[in-house]
């Protein structure tokens, strides 16, 4: 099937690309010497996520309980979840899922570094930690190298766990001085950082410049957006997902509808001029989105296309967009090659 018999709108993804821009990276990190470990927030597919393993990646991130069991599941044994895990249940569901995968985890807090013990207790499975730091997004994270120290101290006293290093995000120039301090600290204590882990796509190429980083995770890499285009991550040739939609309607002459709302281009703007860039008409303006319309400003070009003309959407977040579909369109040469179910599209718990 050839991807213009698709119906409309469909997130399709360019297999070439793809498959160049997982091994770009993978080849950039290997050149410095920095363990590759995917973040697959992004895709979502087991598949694609087995592709990234296979061309060199040590295993993958997930940010949420719900990604890992999918990803385990699929027969991926070394995922690292770098997110505060609290409450019983959620507990209870890491301790099943390091029954059957190598998991690695995060914390930021006695609270929570409490409960992965407590859970482990009983276990003869030795849980690895992370401690979080904060490198300027104010997000999670241990606020200085003194608390992260201390954490990582309770981390080492507390039964079945075993403090396994540093992780932040993202990678930036204030990571150096907070590792080497820590570390500093630790010394003395005879605790070692075994692993720091960095992250972001935006910092995928500028990896090798934060010498203190031994593993970085990137998740927008491998297909691509606007934003990552403007942040000098890709070019638009390396996007390898689009969206294909409809023109349904042409109120005015410079004015058209798209039968792609906020429910497939998300809301995102990421700080970008509309909602997306069209391929075949790269001046205009998706300037508003509805639930299932998108609205669009054709008025710098001459000619307008017509209702039922189908346009080439460029996201500016993919991954927003990708968990919205159910399913994304592989083609070759726009070829249909084969169809992936987002598999842990919506795991959000």
């Amino acid at each position: 099937m050839d991807i213009e018999q698709l119906d409309t709108p469909v997130a399709i993804v360019d297999l070439e690309v793809l498959e160049e821009n997982i091994l770009r990276l993978q080849r950039h990190l290997d050149k410095f010497g920095i363990i590759n470990r995917p973040h697959i927030k992004t895709h979502k597919i087991p598949e694609i996520a087995h592709m990234q393993i296979n061309a060199g990646a040590v295993g993958i991130t997930c940010q949420k309980l719900g990604e890992a069991e999918v990803m385990a599941q699929a027969g991926i044994d070394d995922i690292f979840i770098p997110y505060n895990i609290i409450g019983r249940s959620k507990l209870e569901r890491l301790l099943n899922l390091s029954n059957r995968a190598k998991i690695s985890v995060t914390a930021d807090s006695d609270f929570t570094v409490q409960g992965l013990s407590q859970v482990m207790q009983g276990t003869g499975i030795e849980l690895p930690v992370l401690v979080e730091f904060d490198s300027g997004l104010n997000r999670c994270g241990v606020q200085s190298p003194q608390e992260a120290a201390e954490l990582a101290q309770l981390i080492d006293h507390l039964p079945r766990l075993h403090f396994a290093g540093l992780m932040t995000y993202p990678s930036n120039e204030t990571v150096g001085p907070f590792v080497r301090e820590t570390k500093k600290l630790l010394e003395p204590l005879g605790l070692k950082v075994e692993k720091v882990s960095g992250g972001g796509s935006p910092a995928a190429w500028q990896a090798q410049t934060f010498p203190e980083v031994t593993e970085h995770r990137a998740g927008m890499y491998v297909y691509g957006d606007l934003y990552g285009v403007k942040h000098g991550v890709s070019m638009l040739t390396q996007c390898a997902l689009k969206v294909l939609a409809t023109v349904v309607s042409r109120p005015t002459s410079g004015r058209g509808i798209l039968d792609a709302g906020s429910k497939v281009l998300s809301s995102d703007t990421m700080g970008l001029d509309g909602f997306g860039l069209i391929v075949e008409y790269p001046d205009a303006i998706i300037y508003q989105l509805s639930e299932e319309h998108g609205h669009v400003d054709f008025s710098a070009h001459p000619r307008a296309p017509a209702i039922g003309e189908r346009v080439t959407i460029i996201p500016n977040h993919v991954c927003a967009v990708s968990n919205l579909f159910n399913e994304i369109v592989g083609h070759r040469n726009n070829r249909v090659e084969v169809v992936w179910p987002v598999a842990a599209r919506g795991m959000l718990r």
